[in-house]
């Protein structure tokens, strides 16, 4: 038998009201990170389907994409369904319908392609995920689906940014509930869940020691705190934590172990004489090194940042080659693959080896870049060299500070320096920098640090 948790019936008892009272409520839940959203709404599932086998009637649950999220809420329902006894009586149809006698539970596919026209809510509409369902197709395909019988409706997920259809249906119920009273929005953020799952409070204040408070990821799924639309990536205590006080290196120093990233630019043109205007292709030298504050994952310092502008690749790949093998005996390369860097890493590759990695920029992979530089700044284990009032040290910090990100419905971001304020080439290298460190382990061992 499942029990739930106290937060979770006062969300199920305030659903539950509103259907049997045909009030046709819509509610707003925020439930932290695997905190119990997907298993109260099972539990609901379970409930309206044995108060209506009889009689009949429809639960309509959406979730932005069929696979993988709609089939874990069906496989989810059938397990709580077998879990009250009533596993011998369920019917599967048509790969998407649960039935228990007369009463079914429809599940749908949000995704902006999915035909869900002709669909009818009797019993209740669900919304998982709804901070990445579209707005457009929410109010014209799904919200109609109740129309017809003053359906209550419920939109489960977590805070994402200002603009999203979670956000501004929260907004509106607050709205109401500030007019009439009711409550109509739900909110149990990471410390409420911890209070009664202690592994989950160890779980999340690791995530919070890794990734910091103000990571995207864990202000919007464990605090539950919406981002806010525009704003720069970096605020002044970021820049603040990022400043180190090791000096600039122009070589190793022994028995340290160094990593590189390198970020390409476009090359010029015939008759291109912008070059200053130009991207330029940075190589930056990373020294990797045990965490002195204890946390697993390593500390990285930024030793040395080069740039070329104007240069054509097949020039610099003498000099590239002599830097990363000879000079700073580089132990991994991540290298800017996409587009015109694929030959680029290729060559370097044959010339390098295994320890060159191509890192192919595209909306997952750049957004998960993003995420990770920001955890590396947020726990002080990215550390920019001290202030030498160098031309590298003064642009670095000035892309840092005009950087700004993009926060899309599906949770990925994008960041960029807008091309009126400057560049970004040093920025995305110093992210390509702690994409180099990601699962490389350095040991203490004699003589220095050698990797494992």
């Amino acid at each position: 038998m499942i029990i739930l948790r106290p937060y979770q019936s006062e969300v199920a008892a305030a659903i539950m009201h509103s259907i049997e009272k045909n009030q046709g409520r819509t509610f707003t839940v925020e439930i932290a990170r695997q905190g119990g959203k997907n298993e109260l709404s099972a539990v609901l599932e379970v409930a309206l389907l044995t108060l209506n086998i009889g009689q009949g009637g429809s639960i309509v649950k959406a979730s932005p994409t069929f696979k993988p999220q709609t089939i874990i809420s069906m496989e989810r329902l059938k397990q709580r369904l077998d879990d009250y006894g009533f596993g011998t009586f369920t019917r599967s149809e048509m790969g998407y319908i649960i039935s228990l006698g007369a009463a079914r539970c429809i599940f749908l596919s949000a995704d902006q392609t999915s035909n869900v026209v002709g669909h009818t809510a009797d019993i209740l509409l669900e919304m998982d995920e709804a901070q990445d369902i579209d707005k457009e197709k929410y109010s014209k395909e799904f919200r109609p689906m109740g129309a017809a019988t003053n359906c209550t409706t419920v939109l489960y997920g977590t805070s994402w940014d200002d603009s999203t259809l979670l956000e501004q249906a929260k907004q509106s119920n607050l709205e109401l509930e500030r007019y009439d009273g009711i409550k109509r929005h739900f909110a149990f953020d990471w410390q409420i869940v911890a209070q009664y799952n202690p592994s989950y409070q160890s779980y999340v204040e690791q995530e919070r020691d890794r990734l910091g408070e103000n990571h995207p990821l864990f202000r919007t799924q464990y605090s539950l705190l919406p981002l806010q639309g525009g704003g720069r990536l970096l605020n002044h205590t970021q820049l603040a934590q990022l400043q180190g006080d090791h000096t600039r290196r122009n070589q190793p120093e022994p028995g340290k172990a160094y990593l590189a990233a390198i970020d390409l630019a476009g090359e010029a043109t015939t008759g291109d004489k912008t070059g200053s205007a130009r991207d330029a292709t940075v190589l930056t030298i990373v020294e990797i090194s045990v965490n002195p504050t204890g946390n697993e994952l390593p500390y990285l310092r930024i030793v040395e940042i080069l740039s070329w502008t104007g240069r054509k690749h097949h020039e610099l790949y003498p000099q590239l080659i002599d830097l990363l093998k000879n000079v700073w005996r580089c132990r991994r390369i991540v290298v800017d693959a996409t587009g015109i860097g694929e030959p680029v890493a290729s060559f370097l590759e044959q010339a390098l080896g295994s320890r060159v990695l191509p890192f192919k920029f595209s909306q997952q992979s750049k957004s998960e870049l993003g995420y990770n530089f920001l955890a590396a700044v947020n726990s002080g284990r990215l550390k920019l060299f001290a202030r030498d009032d160098s031309r590298e040290y003064r642009e670095t910090m000035k892309q840092l500070e005009k950087a700004r990100p993009q926060y899309r419905p599906n949770q990925t971001m994008n960041f960029f320096v807008d091309p009126v304020e400057g560049h970004d080439d040093i920025l995305m290298s110093l992210a390509l920098a702690v994409e180099a460190a990601r699962d490389f382990v350095p040991k203490v061992a004699r003589g220095g640090i050698r990797h494992a």
